[in-house]
């Protein structure tokens, strides 16, 4: 998930409203808007862009997206980039050094389990080749794509995050539960959950086929 200029339709001065999903909408933040016109739902197919979002939506549990928004550029420098394999080699006294970053989420649990996870995906990694190899079995390889009128009929799980919440935990990970693995299936477009009437809908479809 690199950053990038805000630019979407509707962002700048005079510029033309457009239809974005709720959660994107009325009293959201700057950094809301660009994730939501740039970022979520477009299919995810690096490695270490997978492994940031474990990592942010782990860290996202309990708390709103829009806290960890803005903690992503200090997440970043904690987390060596998020590269798996120079987390992955964290040890006991750097992991009480970022208990003591006001940057990040300074949860222990939290933490311990993203230098855990690291250690999973270079696993992962090993065995398919990839972890995007590994994780885009779970929608067939292709995003999946709904058609939602209203948030109220989004999901909070499905059979496929739970398959890989399942999975996930037999490997080793933490903070994978079928919730927070939809998270990440939105987030990383192995589903389009724009709504219909959302200007990113199409636009994400399009990204979806190429």
């Amino acid at each position: 998930m690199t950053g990038r200029g805000m630019n979407a339709p509707g962002s700048g001065a005079g510029a033309r409203e457009v239809e974005r999903c709720p959660w994107a909408s009325g009293k959201a933040g700057p950094l809301t808007v660009r994730y939501h016109d740039e970022e979520w739902g477009v299919p995810v197919h690096d490695d270490v862009t997978h492994f940031e979002f474990m990592v942010l939506d782990g860290a996202q549990a309990g708390l709103s997206w829009n806290t960890i928004l803005a903690k992503r550029e200090n997440y970043r420098r904690a987390f060596a980039g998020f590269d798996p394999e120079k987390v992955a080699r964290f040890d006991r006294r750097k992991i009480e050094r970022l208990l003591r970053d006001p940057g990040i989420v300074r949860n222990r649990l939290k933490i311990e389990s993203a230098v855990r996870n690291a250690r999973a995906f270079l696993r992962v990694q090993e065995e398919f080749g990839s972890f995007d190899e590994y994780i885009w079995r779970f929608v067939g390889g292709r995003t999946r794509r709904n058609a939602w009128r209203d948030m109220s009929e989004v999901p909070a799980e499905t059979p496929e995050s739970r398959a890989m919440s399942r999975d996930l935990k037999k490997r080793g990970f933490g903070f994978v539960g079928p919730t927070i693995c939809y998270a990440y299936m939105q987030a990383a477009g192995l589903v389009n959950d724009h709504l219909v009437s959302c200007f990113r809908y199409r636009e994400v479809g399009r990204a979806a086929r190429a």
